[in-house]
């Protein structure tokens, strides 16, 4: 019977399995069951609440200080907390989770009374400057993931879909943990903290290491700093946000803001790490040196790492506040430390702030970038390649990829960034993904 059937054509198979099932309704019943199982069972599968059973290291007790908002976090970089498994995953709506247009992009060369008149209308659907049920748990859940006998308090931020976070970001996080194991990496991001994020992260979390997506609560987080009235005024609907999608200004605030509630490492999302951070106190990079002084001529706030309530934060804060413009970009991120860094450059009160030079944090300059994702075509460029992969194994923390100018190259086998990933990550699945 199997050789006949192999040759039997599609079509005489299709007439034959309608001529049975219109003879047999049960047959007629599993069939169609069978078939829509198949097609919604994934959709089914995607929605389901995810309950956290798997648990993470056990609590020890450690030195904390308090926190607005009840609770405990640290006293300094290097005395952390324990305790706390994976926290639950909180249930959405299924709809919540489909890509649509993103109510944070303004429309393209809009006026500024068009522009306003267009937030007013999408301020309803910013849920991110709203506190819900689900943020207001962000005081909590932190706690939770920070009572772990974490090495590190480490902060990423995410604002746009989960969808987009992909291979290059997570390599990112693959290599933090494969410098600082014992870390602890709080990801604010809402849509990340989902069923599709959860997903998304949990092959490091089958490895025990110890990541967390939030859905973060912004009015918590700027309550009680120069930035609550700024935020309280854009929420209003008289502030032009700008022509800069909205989403850069907010992850410009919420990582000043994360830092000062409860002090740790910041990084954006386009880092490898070589070298574990968690001995670094009270520290920014410098992007670039002035030739002639040899003094820093521009800051970078995509690394910074300080204390928990460290003055100069809210220094940024009052300076994001009082000098915000939506309409250029950079304004509000790496020109602001530049500026309040520049001010307080010789204010013995600020004296404890380590600035690094650029080999720490940004060894390569954005123009130079692509330059590190090429393999290697003579034997020049052999040991070009050789060398660089020295010099910065050597003298950075981490390497800065500056993905606006990078996210579409493709990393070749033998090529200084493939090497470095090779060296720093646990799973190091699609490193020659874009």
């Amino acid at each position: 019977m199997l050789g006949p059937f192999r040759k039997m054509s599609k079509k005489s198979f299709t007439y034959r399995l309608i001529k049975r099932m219109a003879k047999s309704p049960l047959l007629s019943t599993i069939c169609i069951a069978a078939v829509l199982l198949f097609v919604y069972a994934d959709s089914l599968m995607s929605n389901l609440p995810i309950k956290a059973g798997e648990a993470l290291p056990s609590p020890q007790a450690m030195a904390t200080l308090p926190v607005e908002g009840g609770g405990q976090v640290a006293a300094s970089l290097n005395t952390l907390p324990g305790s706390v498994g994976v926290a639950a995953i909180p249930e959405r709506k299924i709809g919540e989770e489909t890509e649509n247009e993103d109510p944070l992009i303004p429309p393209f060369k809009a006026s500024v009374d068009e522009r306003l008149e267009w937030f007013r209308r999408k301020l309803p659907e910013l849920e991110i400057l709203k506190s819900d049920q689900l943020s207001e748990k962000f005081h909590g859940r932190v706690l939770e993931l920070f009572n772990n006998n974490c090495s590190a308090q480490y902060f990423m931020v995410w604002l746009s879909t989960a969808q987009s976070f992909g291979p290059r970001e997570f390599l990112a996080v693959d290599s933090l943990f494969s410098t600082s194991p014992d870390g602890c990496l709080l990801i604010l991001s809402s849509s990340l903290d989902t069923p599709k994020g959860y997903r998304v992260l949990k092959p490091l979390l089958d490895r025990g290491f110890n990541v967390l997506a939030v859905t973060p609560d912004v009015p918590f987080l700027v309550k009680n700093t120069p930035a609550e009235a700024w935020l309280d005024e854009l929420k209003s609907g008289n502030m032009d946000p700008g022509s800069v999608p909205l989403f850069n200004h907010l992850s410009d605030l919420i990582r000043l803001a994360v830092l000062y509630k409860y002090g740790g490492v910041y990084l954006d999302t386009d880092f490898i790490f070589l070298k574990d951070l968690s001995g670094l106190r009270n520290a920014i990079g410098a992007q670039s040196i002035n030739q002639v002084t040899k003094k820093w001529a521009r800051l970078n706030g995509a690394v910074m790492i300080f204390d928990i309530h460290h003055p100069v934060l809210l220094e940024f804060l009052q300076e994001y506040a009082t000098t915000f413009n939506g309409n250029r970009w950079g304004h509000n991120g790496p020109y602001l430390v530049s500026r309040v860094m520049e001010r307080l450059r010789d204010n013995p009160e600020y004296s404890n702030i380590t600035v690094y030079p650029p080999k720490a944090f940004y060894p390569v300059d954005w123009i130079k970038i692509a330059k590190l994702f090429k393999k290697p075509e003579t034997e020049a460029d052999s040991k070009w390649t050789d060398d660089t992969v020295a010099d910065i194994s050597s003298e950075s923390y981490v390497v800065h990829l500056w993905n606006k100018r990078s996210r579409e190259l493709k990393i070749e086998e033998g090529s200084v960034m493939a090497r470095l990933i090779a060296d720093h990550c646990n799973i190091c699945d699609n490193i020659y993904d874009p």
